[in-house]
């Protein structure tokens, strides 16, 4: 089956799903997915490789171990995200993964494009938005029923 078919593309009306916060500015594509798997004759798993490096150094504490953040699908970040190469490995990657929205301050100009291309909306909102909505998220995150 082609990615196409997969991921079907076109305008996006709505998206519901919980929400993943990672948090910092200038979140580069080298971290989202470091080039050695750049190799890859297809994405298909390339989401097992998100934020390798960074993942690895937290020893499961990424935002992408925790159990809670499992089966997210909405992505808030910060400024910037997405800078760095123009590489379609990094938003194939977050998709692979299970990202299907991301909202942040602000996004690389060709990482948007390749993330629009492949039908993952990126919505902007102000820096006091953005930050209201991190803590809010994680603040639900951690209380226990």
């Amino acid at each position: 089956m082609s990615s196409k078919n997969q991921f079907p593309q076109g305008e996006v009306s709505s998206i519901q799903g919980s929400c993943i916060v990672l948090t910092g500015n200038d979140i580069d594509t080298d971290r989202i997915i470091p080039a050695r798997f750049l190799k890859c004759v297809d994405f298909q798993n390339l989401g097992d490789q998100l934020f390798a490096d960074d993942r690895h150094e937290l020893k499961g504490k990424h935002p992408f171990d925790l159990t809670i953040n499992q089966g997210a699908s909405i992505l808030i970040v910060n400024e910037n995200f997405g800078c760095g190469s123009s590489r379609e490995h990094a938003p194939q990657a977050l998709m692979r993964w299970g990202i299907r929205a991301i909202i942040g301050q602000s996004f690389a100009e060709i990482f948007y494009g390749n993330c629009l291309a492949l039908g993952i909306p990126c919505a902007t909102a102000s820096i006091d938005k953005i930050n209201n909505l991190q803590k809010n998220i994680e603040t639900k995150k951690n209380i226990k029923p």
